[in-house]
């Protein structure tokens, strides 16, 4: 009778909820506070050592958050000045403001894994500065999506007008992704209202009610749905476009037609950011579950897969810095605008030059 009862406690144990939401979620701690919440996952016997998660995060954040705020802060200026002459533009600006409402939501991040942050700053990145982080990688990852689609279309489907390439039905498109994921990000900041004390915001779990802690488990399957998804679309669209561009080298080749074949060829920077930015992190969670749930024992490899889980989390953020890319290669407003700015900017110093020696 022991045994089994035994076993069942075990059983129990091995598909609780709270445990399965590990895969599921991107933080079901909210990664609000690392070094708080990483101590309170990993075994009483299992001791880890909290300088990498510290100190090396917090300045690679820093980092990011550096460039991120320099880069997309000149995005903005210069999309402002770019008209929603396409579709694919469209995509783009709602890309750039999810990035830039992630690189604002850095700072708190930042604060604390350093843990520099007060208990109370805690309990804010709890309830809605992690929730709106994470909230913004998804709409980031479906909007590269709808972004791979476009080129798909244009690429693959030149000559159809379809419904997908019309301008208000991309706008009606983004709205939808932002209420859409607003919508089910909103429960898990309103439903965090336990009382936040200095024991209680060490794992932000503990500011959820019930109804929050299933709400989040069940958010947390729908992210994940969203990534799959996402990551299968891109692998049908980006064969096809393979497909399409290598044909167009062999027929270009005669012709040399060296730069139609290039500017067809930059269209890959979109499936090359998703996946050096998201898929590590996605990947990195399975095997990371595994070692919250029993299944991996050995505490110097969960140790290792933590730490592949936060450096790929790092490196999901990163994405903020390297969404300019698309709109430098992909974007011909966009490079124009650059272009005449450097031009205008050469020019003005020459003549400044030009004048000064004539004094």
């Amino acid at each position: 009778r022991e045994l089994f009862s035994n076993n069942r406690i075990s059983i129990q144990y091995m598909f609780a909820p709270i445990n399965l939401s590990f895969f599921f979620s991107p933080a079901m701690n909210t990664d609000a506070s690392n070094n708080s919440n990483a101590s309170s996952l990993f075994p009483t016997h299992c001791h880890r050592d909290t300088r990498i998660a510290e100190v090396v995060f917090p300045i690679l954040y820093s980092i990011v958050f550096f460039f991120g705020i320099i880069m997309n802060s000149l995005s903005l200026w210069i999309f402002c000045h770019v008209p929603n002459n396409t579709v694919f533009i469209i995509y783009l600006k709602n890309t750039l403001a999810a990035d830039i409402i992630m690189t604002l939501t850095l700072p708190f991040k930042i604060l604390t894994d350093s843990g520099l942050a007060s208990w109370k700053l805690k309990a804010v990145v709890c309830r809605y500065s992690a929730v709106i982080f994470y909230e913004t990688m998804y709409i980031n990852i479906i909007l590269l999506g709808l972004i791979g689609l476009d080129r798909f279309l244009k690429i693959a489907r030149p000559l159809e007008n379809t419904w997908m390439k019309k301008k208000h039905v991309a706008k009606w498109i983004s709205v939808a992704v932002w209420l859409s994921v607003f919508g089910l990000s909103l429960p898990n900041m309103v439903l965090s209202h336990e009382k936040a004390t200095p024991s209680t915001v060490r794992k932000c779990a503990n500011l959820k009610n019930s109804l929050g802690l299933k709400w989040h488990a069940a958010v947390n399957y729908i992210c994940q749905f969203i990534f799959w998804s996402v990551f299968l679309s891109m692998i049908i669209f980006y064969t096809i476009i393979t497909k399409k561009v290598y044909q167009s080298y062999a027929n270009s080749r005669s012709r040399n037609c060296r730069t139609r074949r290039n500017t067809k060829a930059r269209v890959f920077i979109v499936v090359v950011v998703f996946f050096v930015c998201f898929a590590p992190y996605h990947f990195s969670r399975i095997p990371y579950t595994f070692s919250q749930t029993g299944l991996i024992n050995k505490c110097s490899m969960q140790n290792k897969l933590f730490i592949a889980k936060e450096t790929t989390l790092w490196i999901a953020t990163t994405n903020v810095c390297i969404d300019p890319l698309i709109y430098v290669l992909l974007c011909k407003p966009f490079r124009k605008l650059i272009t005449d700015v450097i031009v205008s900017r050469n020019t003005n110093m020459e003549t400044q030059i030009i004048n000064e020696s004539t004094l």
